[in-house]
This record gives structure tokens, sequence and C-alpha cells, in this order.
């Protein structure tokens, strides 16, 4: 197990990364989920010995790696843009590891083949990097990392360099592929619907520490303070009267001093039906379009303004009256 206490690193004499603790059980991936500038990637570096922290320790099963080089650790890094050896095959690139410890050419030959099968890049073997596209180059450079068998891999932005569409996909492959090789992982990313696709846990990093650790779902629906709802996805943080008005709506129930994350996607835009004590009904106040479909600002009565999206079939304009559906599974309960 990877276990980090106390970690420290800092620059010219502002920390980067400002004592942070946090720990990744064998076989786990774990995601440090921050915005650009938080020091996720100074945090990775440190871990991988490309950093020399100012305190903390980074230990694994108990040994201390802090002052342990880089090419001892037993650890793999693999970068953003994914780093291949234009020059060389896949199959060159993939068994570089195995050829550094003059492993024989058919254990090697056999080890690739197996992790082409892994990440879904048989008969790709005799290719060239220049060949392939991002998803493709990227798949490479995961299946050279696992070829190290490392014991604790370390993804830097793995999928940033590649488009929306194909970064949903991969994402979903990445765990796929971790999950199969069994594989210990720490990624560092600022999308947090990658981290949610890969990871196991995820810790959310604001200037330098760590302000939420936990399961994805757990983290997801109740997010530590409003900052991590926010950046979580939540449009809008209601309390009092207003929370309590949708937590209503959504059939759950609330208590004094309760905070509600709302997200855009849980909220829908329906037409004025039968009247319902709990129901929430508004005004139209904008409406635009978004890959998700017709984006809706409307000013709820009791609430204020809040985004939703339009719902299947609804053509509405500003200054219509609208009833809003609200999804239970969608609401986050944001902490003190």
């Amino acid at each position: 197990m990877l276990d980090v206490r106390g970690l420290t690193v800092a620059f010219d004499g502002l920390p980067a990364v400002d004592a942070v603790d946090l720990s990744v059980p064998d076989g786990e991936v774990l995601a440090v989920l921050g915005p650009s500038g938080c020091g996720k990637s100074t945090l990775l570096r440190a871990v991988a010995g490309l950093e020399r922290p100012d305190a903390g320790t980074v230990t694994w099963d108990g040994d201390d790696l802090t002052r342990t080089p880089t090419h001892r650790r037993g650890f793999a890094l693999m970068f953003q843009d994914g780093q291949l050896f234009d020059h060389l095959t896949v199959r060159r690139n993939v068994g570089y590891a195995q050829r550094l410890r003059r492993v024989d050419r058919a254990t090697v030959r056999a080890e690739v083949d197996a992790l082409l099968r892994l990440v879904g890049l048989e008969g790709y073997a005799d290719r060239l990097p220049r060949t392939l596209s991002g998803g493709e180059r990227q798949r490479v450079a995961l299946a050279r990392s696992l070829a190290a068998a490392p014991r604790l891999l370390l993804l830097d932005e793995p999928l940033s360099a590649l488009d929306a569409e194909l970064r949903i996909r991969l994402a979903a492959d990445l765990r796929r592929i971790l999950r199969d090789a069994a594989t210990t992982a720490l990624m560092v990313t600022h999308d947090q619907d990658e981290a949610f696709a890969v990871a196991d846990r995820i810790a959310v990093m604001r200037a330098g520490r760590i302000v939420q650790e936990g399961p994805t779902a757990a983290v997801w629906s109740a997010p530590a303070d409003p900052w991590t709802a926010r950046f979580l996805g939540c449009s809008e943080v209601l309390e009092g009267d207003a929370a309590a008005r949708v937590l209503a709506a959504a059939g759950l129930p609330s208590a004094a001093g309760d905070r509600v994350g709302v997200r855009p996607g849980g909220l829908r835009v329906a037409a004025p039906g039968p009247s319902d004590g709990d129901r929430l009904r508004g005004v139209v106040v904008a409406v635009g379009l978004t890959p998700d479909g017709r984006h809706v600002r409307v000013d709820v009565d009791g609430v204020g303004v809040l985004d939703a999206l339009g719902g299947p079939g609804w053509t509405g304009e500003p200054g219509q009256a609208v009833d809003v559906d609200v999804d239970p599974v969608t609401l986050a309960r944001v902490g003190p």
C-alpha cells in the first residue's frame, strides 16, 4: 500500500503541496481531482521521486521511499502525452522495459502480445506510433507502463490531450484495463468525469491541500463544502427554505441547516401539470442549446433562479410558466 503522510513541497518558499495525507490500498485506483495549479501534478511527481519534498514521507508497505531514487521505487509514470518512441514499433515501445532487464526475446514477445490484447490493440504490434490515433497512442503508452510490472502506476492527466468523446470512451476502457491487470494506481486529473469513470476513490485537492477523500459515490453525493460542490458540477448550493423546498420536491426529508447542491442535469422543466404542494413551479428566464438538450434558466418560486434542462419534447420560451421536476439522485448534501 502507498502511504503519504504530511507531504509538503515548496517552491520559493510557497507550498505547492501542503501537508498532504493520502493512501492507496493494493489493487485500488485513487484519483486526485482538482483545478489547474492546485498542486496535484507536483504531488504525483513527489510520489514518483521526481520532486524532493520539504517535509513528510512516502512509504510503500511500510518502507520509507522518501529519499529513494525514482528508478528504485518500482513505480511507473505515464504522462499525458504518452512520450512514445516514434522511431520504434508498437511492439518495441511496449517491450522496452523488458529488454532493458534483458528478458529473453520469446518471453518479451508473449508478454507484449498479452498486453496489446489487454488494451485492445491486437494486430498493431508492427505499426509505428505516428500512424496511430491519439487514443491508440495512449493505449500503447499504458501497455508500456504495465509491461514494467509496476507495484504502483502513476497517471498524470492521462486522457487530457484527447477530444471529449474519445476521452469518455477511453476512460471506461482505462478502468477495465486497470481492473483486469489488478493494478494499483494514483491518477491526477482536473476532469471530474474522467476521475469518476476510472477511480475507486476520489481525493479533491485545492490550493495544495486535500479537502475531501472517499469513495467516488460518497464524494459525489456529499461534497465537503460549497466550493467542492461547485467544482463537482453543482450550479447552485441552496440553504434554508430554498433547500427544504428542493428536497421536498425530490421526495427527500430535510432538517434545519441542510445545504443542497443542485446539478443542472437533475432538474427538468415541463408544461404545468396538476397542482401539487411539493411541486416546484416557476417562469422561464432564458433558453439555450447544449449537447445535453435545451438549457433553461428558470426562476423557481421560493427558491431562486436555477439551471435546468428541457424535458422530452419541451419547446418553451422565456416568460412561460413551467413545472420543475427534481431527480433526487443528482442532488448533493453539502457539508459545512
